[in-house]
């Protein structure tokens, strides 16, 4: 991937948009310490419904322009919720797409994550890198992203670049520059295109990894790595601001900067 400078970026064509990552509210195995996985496509408890509409109110002044969701129960639900508070969303569909499912814990799912740690320890291996048997090695996971997140680029791409390219390459103002202020909006002045995706715990852990180690990110002001790579809480919220130019036919990533990440203050209010 190419790196350019937010000058570069105001002097050439091209499309900056939002990426909001939100996790799925609790459930009741998560209530319980167990885990889920793929194959268990448990509903959200009764806290879990309360932290989406929590994330809902939020967000609610925050203007989306496509929802991407995971096809599992609690991601969905989490979705409908939001969706249901912001104004943006009554005219989107949101898509649900099995690239998004969590993780695979393999033989462990529906059992305590305490004894997957064990099971890692016997093995000699630290958690959570431990993949238990017939379970999803973090680099599969990784390949589902990449591939979710090529799939995304050129849907934005094809729906928002020619109006939105112009507008910004007519803007003396640079797209994705606005302070953060811990309000909802951070990071979002000037942009004019935001993607909504709501996911999984451990499938976020994998995707910040990889925009941090392989796109060199830029980690946001008081963040380290330890916090950028741990999980986020139920409905926490991580956004990123990315830059696309567009190549022949193809919409290619030039550029990406995190604004925060696993933000959970609507929960704890």
């Amino acid at each position: 991937m190419r790196h350019y400078s937010a000058v570069n970026f105001q002097r050439m064509k091209a499309l900056t948009f939002g990426l909001t990552f939100v996790r799925h509210g609790e459930t009741q195995y998560n209530k319980e310490g167990l885990l889920q996985g793929q194959a268990i496509d448990s509903p959200l408890s009764e806290a879990g419904l309360q932290q989406a509409e929590a994330a809902g109110r939020y967000l609610k002044d925050v203007k989306f322009t496509n929802v991407f969701v995971s096809d599992m129960l609690r991601a969905r639900q989490t979705a409908e919720m939001i969706m249901k508070h912001n104004s943006s969303c009554s005219a989107l569909q949101m898509s649900c797409d099995p690239l998004l499912k969590e993780k695979s814990f393999g033989v462990a799912e529906g059992g305590r994550v305490q004894d997957l740690k064990e099971m890692a320890k016997a093995a000699g291996q630290t958690f959570p890198g431990f993949t238990p048997p017939n379970g999803e090695t973090d680099e599969k996971v990784k390949e589902r992203f990449k591939e979710f997140l090529e799939k995304m680029l050129q849907r934005i791409g094809a729906e928002h670049w020619q109006e939105r390219a112009e507008e910004e390459a007519s803007s003396s103002a640079v797209p994705g520059t606005s302070p953060v202020e811990g309000k909802a909006v951070d990071g979002l002045g000037g942009v004019p295109v935001h993607a909504l995706v709501v996911t999984h715990g451990a499938y976020m852990c994998v995707a910040v990894r990889f925009f941090v180690e392989e796109l060199l990110c830029s980690e946001p002001p008081g963040s380290d790595k330890k916090h950028m790579f741990s999980l986020s809480p139920n409905t926490g919220l991580c956004r990123f601001i990315l830059t696309v130019r567009k190549e022949d036919d193809r919409f290619q990533l030039s550029g990406i900067h995190c604004v925060f990440v696993h933000r959970g203050d609507h929960v704890r209010k």
